[in-house]
Formats: C-alpha cells, sequence, structure tokens
C-alpha cells in the first residue's frame, strides 16, 4: 500500500489528524468500539489511512494483533452495491432489463399480492398490486418486501417465523425465493420506500439470468478483474486468522462479542448466499470496488460496466424525485433520511443543505449494519471506506463525524 502526500491532492494534513483522534480518544479508547479503520482517498490516490484498536480479544485466539491492512471485516450491506452492479452488468448484455418485471425471472413471485389483513395465526388476506414488481424496485427498495428485524408488521413476523432470512438455515436462494412468494407484500410496488431483502431478491436474479452460483459470479466476473482477492462470502481457511472479532452494542454498557474471528459463522460456507449482506472484505479490497465507481466502471484496465451505466445507477429513482424522509417506511436504514434519494444500489445526496452536513450532490454511499460505511463524491473526486464490528450501525453518528472532519480538511 502507498499513500500520497495529503497536500499534493488537496487536503490539509493537520485537519485530517483530528479523525485518527476523534476514533481513538472517542471510541476505541472509550471502549464504544473494539477497534477502528479508516482510508480516505483522492482521484483513486490513498491519502489518508489509520488504525485503531486489537483486532481479536485478549482473550480469542490471535488476541492482541492490533487492526493493519490486512484485517478481515464483515462488511454486510456494502454488499449490496457489489449486487447491484453485478445486477447491472446483466442488463449491459441485454439479459433483463431494470423495467423488467421480477416475475420474469423469479416466477415464485407471479401474483404475489399486498396485505390486506389476517396473519399473527389467521390467513393472510391480500389485494392486487398496482403495478408489477419491477428489477428498479429491488435495486431502490421500493418493491414492498421487508426485513424480519424491524419487527414492525405481521409481514416481517411472518419471516421471522419462517426464519427465511436464516443464512446457515434450510434454505437457499431458490428456497428463500419460494418462501417470499408465499408472504404477502406490505405495500404496492413503487409506491413507498422501505429497507428491505430486496438485494438478497436481486442476488436471485443474478443468480437465475447468468445460470452460475452468485458467489461464483461475483468471484469471476467481479473480484478477479478488480483485484479483490480479500472479498468473499465464506473466509477461507487459511485467512480465518486475519478476521476480526464483531461485537453487539449494549445501551450503558461494553459491548458484548457476537461473533468471534476465530470461530466465526463467516469461516462457514453459507447454505443462503446473501447479495444483501453477506461479504467479508477488508479496506483495501472495497477501495479498489470504489475507486472502480469513481473511475466510471474501471480500473486498472478492468471494465466492470459501462460509465453511462454508472451514471444512470447514480441518479435518483424514487418515484416524483422524492427522498427518504417522505417515503420510507423503514424503521432501520443506512442512510439519513433528509435530502436523501436512492438510485439503483445506492443513496444518492440529492440536497446537500437538507442533509446538514458537508457534502456534495450527486454524491453516493451505503453501510453495514456493523457499522462500516463508504461513500463516493464525483464532484470533489473523493471516497472513503471506514471499517469496525459493532451492531447495530445506529449506535453512535461516527459516520456524521467522519463525513464533517473529512470536507473540513479539503484546502
Amino acid at each position: 500500500m502507498t499513500t500520497a502526500r495529503p497536500e499534493s491532492l488537496g487536503f490539509d494534513a493537520l485537519r485530517l489528524a483530528r479523525i485518527d483522534a476523534l476514533l481513538k480518544e472517542r471510541y476505541v479508547d472509550s471502549g464504544k468500539l473494539p477497534h477502528t479503520q479508516i482510508l480516505i482517498a483522492r482521484e483513486g490516490e490513498i491519502v489518508h489511512f489509520a488504525s485503531q484498536g486489537m483486532a481479536r480479544a485478549s482473550d480469542s485466539p490471535g488476541g492482541g494483533k492490533p487492526v493493519d491492512e490486512t484485517s478481515l471485516f464483515r462488511i454486510a450491506s456494502m454488499t449490496k452495491p457489489v449486487t447491484s452492479i453485478a445486477f447491472m452488468m446483466l442488463v449491459e448484455e441485454g439479459k433483463v432489463a431494470v423495467d423488467t418485471p421480477v416475475h420474469h425471472v423469479l416466477p415464485e413471485f407471479k401474483g404475489l399480492g399486498v396485505y390486506n389483513g389476517g396473519g399473527a395465526g389467521v390467513p393472510f388476506l391480500t389485494k392486487s398490486t398496482d403495478e408489477p414488481m419491477r428489477m428498479v424496485d429491488l435495486l431502490r427498495h421500493t418493491s414492498g418486501l421487508t426485513y424480519g428485524f424491524q419487527n414492525r408488521s405481521n409481514i416481517d413476523a411472518a419471516y421471522r417465523e419462517g426464519r427465511i432470512e436464516n443464512w446457515h438455515g434450510n434454505l437457499d436462494l431458490d428456497g428463500f425465493v419460494a418462501a417470499l412468494g408465499n408472504i404477502p407484500l406490505e405495500f404496492s410496488p413503487g409506491t413507498a420506500w422501505n429497507y428491505s431483502v430486496a438485494t438478497d431478491v436481486l442476488g436471485a436474479v443474478v443468480q437465475r439470468v447468468a445460470g452460475v452460483p452468485l458467489e461464483d459470479f461475483f468471484a469471476r466476473r467481479i473480484f478477479a478483474p478488480l483485484q479483490m482477492h480479500d472479498t468473499f462470502f465464506q473466509v477461507p481457511e487459511d485467512k480465518v486468522d486475519r478476521l476480526t472479532d464483531c461485537y453487539d452494542f449494549v445501551p450503558g454498557g461494553k459491548p458484548v462479542m457476537m461473533d468471534r474471528g476465530a470461530a466465526s459463522a463467516w469461516s462457514r460456507k453459507p447454505a443462503l448466499v446473501s447479495g444483501g449482506g453477506g461479504l467479508v472484505s477488508t479496506s483495501l479490497d472495497y477501495h479498489r470496488f470504489c475507486s472502480m465507481l469513481l473511475n466510471g466502471g474501471t480500473l486498472d484496465g478492468a471494465r466492470i460496466v459501462g460509465r453511462k451505466t454508472l451514471d444512470l445507477m447514480t441518479r435518483n429513482h424514487l418515484p416524483g424525485n422524492g427522498d427518504l424522509a417522505s417515503m420510507s417506511k423503514s424503521l432501520f436504514s443506512e442512510a439519513a433520511n433528509a435530502g436523501t434519494g436512492f438510485g439503483l444500489g445506492f443513496a444518492i445526496n440529492i440536497d446537500v443543505a437538507r442533509s446538514m452536513m458537508p457534502g456534495s450532490e450527486g454524491e453516493f454511499y451505503w453501510g453495514g449494519m456493523f457499522s462500516t460505511a463508504f461513500f463516493v463524491d464525483p464532484v470533489e473526486r473523493i471516497h472513503m471506506v471506514f471499517m469496525t464490528q459493532l451492531r447495530p450501525s445506529s449506535s453512535y453518528p461516527i459516520r456524521r463525524e467522519l463525513k464533517t472532519l473529512i470536507y473540513s480538511a479539503l484546502t
């Protein structure tokens, strides 16, 4: 790894150092986060890379080793942009389209209705959708699907009862789609926004259209060309020693271990390959993915998607140019709502003033439930990758703080 002089790319090095102080003093030394790692780049060149804390607890195998550039992190929903890119690669090949009805590829969804009563032991009542669910609804989370952990409706209760989101359960991607085909939608596709398993369904679409397992498509078509050799759904045995510990937030107390790196669920092959949240990666690997996005779909001679395809993906696709504040039904999201639109796989900054923090209109981003995050700013030509391992991502306002400090360091 090489880093450029911050001053050569328009950053104040002393102001960038504020980020390390904040992460160390406010989060790692206080015990709020187990560790942190941040990468900041401009024009694809790394200008700041810093790690804090231990990769594993002292009582874990391999404990006492600091987080470094080889450390592996569960990136959760930062998987979603990868799946969205994979789908758009198939669009570019003419095999599917953004407006294709989902049931044309997944017939299990044909005739799927909208909730109109029942549940909790009573048979569901449904009504017809206003319009069919289309691929764009999966990409922008307007499908009517949900997440079981939201605990807000009889529909997500049915998801929990069926354990359909269990990566190590009895369902593979085909079984997952079949199970969803028997549960009503929360709303008619295109009429609202709800964070959901939509990108997992999109992964099933990629698998069906491409005719190869989703993990193989990712490995051959995205990770190999981008030289992302440390990104996978299952951590190889010879790399498990690099996987960091992961924790759950406890209000008023110390975080508790959620998944030990040495005996991680991510070291076992999942039955359900989750295009919505299953990947493990490194900061340097995800930096290469972001560099490809910033560079119009290409990196080091490898063309992943076309420039105009990426331009389409990073525009606001919410109906009426709406934002999440006006359309969201979700209790959980990886985005601030005000001034935030949604594209084809990314949140989009459509109003800097309404976001109430520095940024650029057209900036796109997302994060993961273990508090990881990234953003790409095509105006300032900046991208950031932030890694830690604490669930949920709403525990602290760290993403807002990091963005503010990064933009304050621009000269």
